[in-house]
């Protein structure tokens, strides 16, 4: 599978990296406004790849990108001293009509995936500027948040990461909503593991890695001033997942008919994806705070949408 990055910073190049250790693309062209940017980490990538895997890289216009059966966006601009959140919103919508316009001139029949900040914001735009499927325009939603929920509970249970089964909701942002009331150790409930392992999720327990999982990325961010690895792995990951058409589960954000009463807004639950995109949601159980907090979030993230001028 060819895969195209545009947006050669720090994400876009670790997603490069991390598509060339898993090895599952075939070919992967990095696209920027900076070409010697993106020719500089096209070529340390390439002299990596010996090591790990037969991928090849290069970097290029849009014209490149012709055939790629995904393209991530990982591109977009900072917030500038006085600018309002809107007015930011504003500017990296205007550039991605820029970039998805000529994403879709040449490979019309693309998976997008969004990597951008706002994440969940940038993918509802990204759909309604392509014109594509919802299922076809994945942001990188709450993947992240979700791993780190789960590395923080199995470090907490003694247990691997990969063993507990457990989803961050919503918005990746501060109204995200830890579901715990459907989390499982294995088959079994967390708490009711917890308490069999002599490891009990008490109230302090829970806020704590409540706060943890919400706060990671702040803490990274004061001390390297962004996150990169962490995001690159998952959209490696999910990637594979396209790839292999694995109908495998994560909870990544697509534009959503109808969520807690909100109609129409981009954010993240548990979702079927394969080689079309997302085939299918999962909506877990939630008890009546968890419900509440969803409904807050969606609620938050339509407002924002609405604005965006577009």
């Amino acid at each position: 599978m060819k895969v195209g990055i545009v947006g050669a910073g720090m994400v876009g190049s670790a997603a490069a990296y991390a598509l060339g250790l898993r090895g599952v693309a075939s070919e992967v062209v990095l696209v920027d406004l900076d070409a010697a940017l993106a020719e500089a980490h096209a070529l340390d990538i390439a002299h990596a790849l010996p090591f790990a895997s037969g991928m090849s890289i290069t970097s290029g216009d849009y014209d490149r990108l012709r055939n790629a059966g995904i393209v991530i966006i990982a591109a977009g601009s900072a917030q500038r001293p006085g600018e309002t959140r809107t007015d930011l919103l504003g500017r990296n919508a205007a550039i991605f009509r820029d970039i998805i316009g000529e994403i879709m001139r040449v490979c019309p029949d693309v998976i997008l995936l969004i990597a951008s900040n706002p994440v969940d914001i940038m993918t509802q735009i990204a759909q309604v500027i392509s014109g594509l499927p919802a299922g076809r325009v994945i942001g990188s939603g709450t993947i992240l948040d979700s791993a780190r929920f789960r590395s923080l509970l199995g470090a907490h249970l003694h247990v691997s990461p990969r063993s507990i089964h457990a989803y961050v909701l919503g918005e990746h942002g501060d109204s995200q909503v830890l579901a715990w009331s459907s989390a499982r150790a294995g088959a079994v409930p967390i708490a009711t593991f917890a308490t069999q392992v002599g490891a009990p999720i008490t109230d302090l327990v829970r806020a704590e890695i409540d706060d943890r999982t919400r706060n990671a990325a702040y803490t990274i961010i004061r001390g390297k001033g962004s996150t990169y690895y962490g995001i690159a792995a998952g959209l490696a990951r999910l990637i594979g997942a396209i790839r292999q058409d694995e109908q495998a589960v994560f909870s990544v954000s697509i534009v959503t008919e109808y969520t807690e009463g909100v109609q129409g807004v981009a954010l993240s639950i548990p979702r079927v994806v394969g080689r079309e995109g997302v085939t299918a949601d999962l909506y877990p159980e939630l008890d009546a705070q968890e419900r509440a907090a969803l409904h807050r979030s969606a609620s938050i993230l339509r407002g924002l949408f609405d604005s965006v001028p577009l």
